[in-house]
């Protein structure tokens, strides 16, 4: 399930991609997605630790995106704000991996592994391909950006 700190991070950047280079405060980033400023702050510092923005301080200070919205993709902002997109440890690829504690000795031998493994591979593939400029593209609303994250 996707956190509301992710959704809060999908909708601050998509608004990113929308100022196409501009840059935005906090604050104008707050409202344009609709999310507590001082939660949303805390956001883009993790984002911005993780090289998905670049933030200036001081008066003229802001947030722009510090990739190109095209290059930025759902799963790899749900995977900096949530963790791996895995339903289970076993089953993650990128990061998280480790058995979980009521596995059988044989990975093999578990009986939820390969419907998990599935849902692993449906859920990065469809992430992986929708980018922010692909958010910006559709509708634009709020709606059509979390439907695309649920």
């Amino acid at each position: 399930m996707l956190s509301q700190k992710a959704r809060y991070a999908l909708r601050a950047l998509v608004e990113l991609a929308r100022a196409d280079g501009a840059q935005l405060t906090s604050g104008e980033l707050s409202t344009r997605a609709d999310a507590p400023r001082k939660f949303l702050e805390a956001i883009l510092l993790e984002l911005s630790r993780n090289h998905l923005v670049i933030s200036r301080r001081g008066k003229f200070g802001g947030y722009t995106l510090a990739q190109p919205p095209a290059q930025i993709s759902f799963a790899q902002v749900i995977r900096v704000i949530d963790g791996p997109l895995a339903l289970a440890p076993c089953v993650s690829k990128r990061m998280g991996y480790r058995k979980c504690d009521d596995c059988p000795d044989d990975p093999a031998a578990c009986s939820l592994r390969e419907a998990l493994r599935r849902a692993r591979d449906a859920t990065a593939e469809v992430l992986e391909a929708y980018s922010l400029a692909d958010a910006t593209a559709n509708s634009g609303t709020l709606e059509a950006i979390e439907a695309a994250a649920s």
